[in-house]
């Protein structure tokens, strides 16, 4: 798999009848190894092991109804009280982060009502803070550590 722009971890892989597959600590199984799922894998521990996010306030493939039709977020951060406080949305290395990326979450996002909005394709990073009473949001420089959310 490609080398991201993320801290290295011991991934552990696993193959089966020639598939590689890799543990998910979030949901605990081993999940197929693709693209997407390498960068998946390398900032849920970026956030655990660098940023103090509680493994135990994230999920992954988080399911929800938007406009009749089932739409999964890839990671969700909830708050101590269980309301969703971050959107996490991953995409292979080889795509570019794009205003439809971004129109993705942002869709995730009319059901969540989040107060960050986090996308990541393993090499570029983009992390902003909605600001609903002014309708807006603003790009931080750095994804904030879980104490500072």
């Amino acid at each position: 798999m490609q080398a991201l722009n993320l801290p290295p971890f011991d991934a552990r892989i696993d193959t089966k009848e020639g598939k590689h597959f890799i543990l998910d600590v979030i949901r605990r199984r081993y999940v197929a190894l693709t693209p997407e799922e390498w960068v998946r894998q390398h900032f849920v521990h970026y956030l655990i092991a660098y940023k103090g996010f509680p493994r135990t306030l994230m999920a992954n493939e988080v399911q929800l109804c938007l406009n009749g039709t089932k739409k999964r977020c890839d990671t969700v951060l909830y708050k101590r009280d269980l309301t969703a406080q971050m959107i996490i949305e991953y995409k292979a290395p080889d795509v570019k982060i794009t205003q439809a990326v971004f129109d993705q979450i942002g869709r995730y996002n009319l059901v969540l009502h989040v107060d960050y909005l986090v996308v990541s394709n393993g090499l570029c990073h983009y992390c902003c803070r909605m600001d609903y009473e002014h309708n807006t949001y603003r790009f931080l420089p750095d994804i904030p550590a879980y104490q500072a959310l």
